[in-house]
């Protein structure tokens, strides 16, 4: 069995960033927004049962997905919220663990922005969690296109607390620093988990 590290943080932390300097070691990187990209594109299951729960409203001029649209319903209604989780989760988590056993390299990041929110923390050998001060966080998201600060304090408002994440964390990167900070990080990291992935053969 591949050594499975989780990689999670508040929206806005830093964790595609880190992903990438993971990534650049050789590391396989496993994100759960990408999957979730791929499940939802035209024809897939996951996509058909959107456009039957939210209508073609949800839909671009070339059938794609308004993510826009499809963002502000989720955010500011929690029962739509809930329906799409119940649509994509099954689908990702099954997805992560296929790609995981089919890893090849000596451990495996599986990115998921919701990894305790969704019990996934159980599924991991690490909990690694991106972290950095709230206001750090907003500023970051705020300059996202398409994110006012109502949807931006909507978006933090679905996560847990900071400090209930970190209450979860077996290793924890702190990203209000500048870039060689992460950079060493992550290299501080990577040996361990090397060590550490040899350690469980």
């Amino acid at each position: 069995m591949t050594f499975k590290v989780g990689l999670t943080g508040g929206v806005a932390s830093g964790k595609s960033t880190v992903s990438a300097l993971f990534s650049a070691h050789g590391v396989a990187v496993i994100d759960a927004d990408e999957i979730s990209h791929e499940l939802v594109e035209p024809g897939m299951p996951c996509y058909r049962e959107i456009v039957s729960y939210f209508g073609r409203a949800t839909l671009m001029p070339d059938n794609t997905l308004n993510r826009a649209w499809l963002r502000e319903k989720v955010f500011t209604d929690s029962r739509h919220r809930q329906q799409l989780e119940q649509i994509l989760h099954p689908a990702i988590k099954q997805q992560l663990r296929i790609r995981a056993d089919n890893c090849h390299s000596a451990y495996c990041i599986l990115s998921v922005p919701l990894l305790i929110e969704t019990g996934l923390q159980t599924t991991v050998d690490r909990v690694l969690v991106i972290d950095c001060a709230e206001t750090i966080q907003m500023q970051r998201l705020l300059q996202r296109p398409g994110i006012d600060l109502k949807m931006a304090e909507a978006i933090i408002a679905t996560q847990i607390t900071r400090e209930q994440r970190l209450n979860f964390a077996d290793d924890v990167i702190h990203n209000d620093d500048t870039g060689e900070a992460l950079v060493l990080a992550v290299e501080h990291l990577h040996i361990n988990y090397l060590n550490l992935a040899e350690q469980s053969l």
